[in-house]
């Protein structure tokens, strides 16, 4: 049986954990949603690919460049009141999204919500890992990350039933009543002030951090858009720079944000790495395949989220089976099994996804990815909450939501300049082929249209039926050729991390002895 600290046993056991969780899916909800109204985005607002992508990441951006600096703000201040602001900042955020007039707005709407996030997202793990201990915290965080990752694949489903009656605005606010529900149990059922720490909060680590983080995601999104290099330079730049800064602050401030002699411990490290690989993974996977579903298997929105269930029943499924391969065989073993799936997975989308091919290689590629993160996900957050101090739990789940988040956002950035320039290239060769009395016909403003997304492409078939079904066809190979860089990508992010968890991260025996010395360290 789950039980709290003594002080707090008055508080409904199941519906504090299951407020933590309502919590956390408003987050990972939130996140997701977009990914089947992208197509849908695009041609409402004749958007880029470079512009879908930041609609994709915007809210990921946000929730990664801040999450370990609010997580130290509720560490001092109260993780209840950061809790209830950023469930709280969530609702006008949703609406704002929902209302947007173009895609400028949706853009920084998303990137609102995911600040927002980052205020109560990181707060939901913290409080589980001071609120229960021993096996009961392994299991609450099982629970915390199986329905947390299947919300999240939920998304998708939930928005392509809804854009079959409705248009793209309307995914954005589906959160909206369980938005306020999560505020209300919060409100009444979640305990205040536990193992709040006095040490003052690194307010400009926490600035660098966000600029840090904020710069590369951005710098990535930029790099495959054309005349853009020098301003991809400058954000690398920028990011270096402030990472240095960083490093250089948190060695001599009082009260560091990010205590850097805790994140040298090789189980906090490995961990991290390891779940940015694979969260990450998933958000790409989810990422491409929703469009690939929509542009290329010409799927409804409502039937494209609906192959997201294998992943979610996996996951779900699988997430307690990997709690006690946990504690029967260690943080290694499972992670190990969990990137074993995930790399089938990507596979199959590389070998089997093609044009024209039935659902059931869809399907296999997303149980496949179900089940990976299903095995990986709980070993790479128990990991991190298991190797800190009580004091530096909101570090802990900082660092567990900068898995997801900042792992979704690099491998979603990743994907999608890959999937941009490859796409482009694709079309470019195509059109570079044709005649040159052809090539003379076709102005540089409807090449750049062309060129600029699947959507767009679709919108210049429309003004032009007599050539539809040339332009269709040439624009779905040109996408095919940009997702298999993206899976290829994909793939090899996940063999450097199977690499360094089989090398670096401590076997069964070796992790109980080093988490017993980390214990004895902290006391």
């Amino acid at each position: 049986m789950i039980h709290l600290q003594a002080k707090n046993r008055d508080k409904p056991e199941k519906l504090v954990l299951a407020t933590l969780i309502l919590v956390a899916g408003v987050a990972n909800l939130n996140l997701s949603v977009a990914n089947v109204a992208l197509p849908s985005i695009g041609f409402a607002f004749d958007a880029s690919q470079f512009q879908l992508n930041l609609v994709a990441v915007g809210y990921s951006l946000g929730l990664a460049a801040s999450v370990l600096w609010f997580g130290a703000i509720g560490d001092h201040y109260g993780r209840k009141t950061m809790l209830i602001a950023g469930t709280l900042l969530a609702i006008p955020a949703s609406l704002l999204a929902g209302l947007a007039p173009n895609i400028d707005v949706l853009i920084v709407a998303r990137i609102i919500g995911g600040l927002a996030a980052g205020m109560a997202f990181p707060t939901t793990l913290a409080l589980i890992a001071v609120l229960w201990s021993g096996n009961d915290r392994t299991k609450s965080i099982a629970l915390w990350s199986g329905i947390g990752a299947a919300i999240a694949a939920l998304g998708p489903v939930i928005s392509g039933y809804l854009l079959l009656s409705f248009n793209w605005s309307s995914v954005f606010l589906i959160t909206l009543p369980l938005a306020f529900l999560a505020l209300l149990m919060a409100i009444k059922y979640v305990p205040a002030h536990i193992n709040e720490t006095p040490d003052s909060v690194d307010n400009v680590g926490g600035l660098l951090s966000l600029l840090m983080i904020g710069t590369l995601i951005m710098a990535i999104n930029f790099a495959p858009v054309p005349n853009q290099g020098i301003f991809v330079l400058e954000l690398l730049v920028f990011a270096v720079v402030a990472l240095i800064l960083f490093i250089y602050r948190q060695k001599h401030a009082k009260s560091p944000l990010y205590d850097l002699k805790v994140a040298r411990r090789q189980i906090f490290w490995v961990a991290a790495t390891a779940g940015i690989i694979v969260f990450g993974s998933l958000m790409g996977a989810m990422y491409i395949g929703q469009q690939f579903l929509q542009n290329i298997l010409n799927y409804s929105t409502f039937n494209s989220g609906l192959t997201i269930l294998p992943a979610v029943v996996c996951m779900v499924l699988v997430a307690p089976v990997s709690a006690r391969l946990v504690s029967s065989r260690g943080s290694r073993f499972t992670l190990l099994l969990g990137y074993i799936f995930c790399l089938f997975g990507f596979l199959t989308m590389l070998l089997l996804w093609k044009e024209g091919i039935p659902y059931w290689k869809v399907g296999l590629a997303y149980a496949f990815i179900g089940v990976g993160v299903g095995f990986a996900g709980t070993p790479a957050s128990h990991s991190l909450t298991g190797s800190v101090p009580l004091k530096r739990e909101g570090m802990a789940s900082g660092t567990a939501d900068l898995q997801r988040d900042f792992g979704g956002a690099i491998m979603t950035s990743i994907f999608g300049a890959l999937l941009t320039a490859g796409y482009a290239k694709s079309f470019s060769t195509k059109i570079s082929g044709l005649p040159s009395s052809e090539q003379s016909q076709i102005s540089n403003n409807i090449i750049s249209e062309l060129l600029k997304s699947f959507d767009s492409a679709s919108n210049v078939a429309l003004q032009y039926p007599q050539y539809s079904s040339n332009i269709i066809s040439a624009a779905k190979f040109s996408f095919l050729a940009g997702d298999h860089w993206a899976y290829l990508a994909g793939i090899l992010a996940i063999f450097i991390g199977g690499i360094l968890i089989y090398f670096k991260f401590p076997n069964n025996e070796d992790e109980k002895t080093l988490l017993e010395s980390y214990e004895a360290e902290d006391k």
